[in-house]
């Protein structure tokens, strides 16, 4: 069966898109998944700015307070 051309042929061509295909869809797979963690990153380093800027508003409060409480 494999001895003749009339079938190795088109079986190789078949093969060579199902390859060129395969690798298609992984690499697009890949890249999806590349920037999911990306987006995931921005999101964790959005998070924490907005903690960092959370704790300084407490500590200016926090100050503002014990100067308050000095005063009095």
């Amino acid at each position: 069966m494999f001895d003749n051309p009339g079938v190795i042929v088109p079986l190789g061509g078949l093969l060579m898109v199902i390859l060129i295909v395969a690798i298609t869809s992984m690499r697009k797979m890949r890249e999806r998944e590349l920037q999911a963690h990306q987006e995931l990153r921005l999101r964790e380093m959005d998070h924490e700015r907005k903690m960092k800027e959370m704790e300084i508003e407490k500590a200016k409060i926090e100050l503002e307070k014990a100067k308050a409480g000095k005063t009095v």
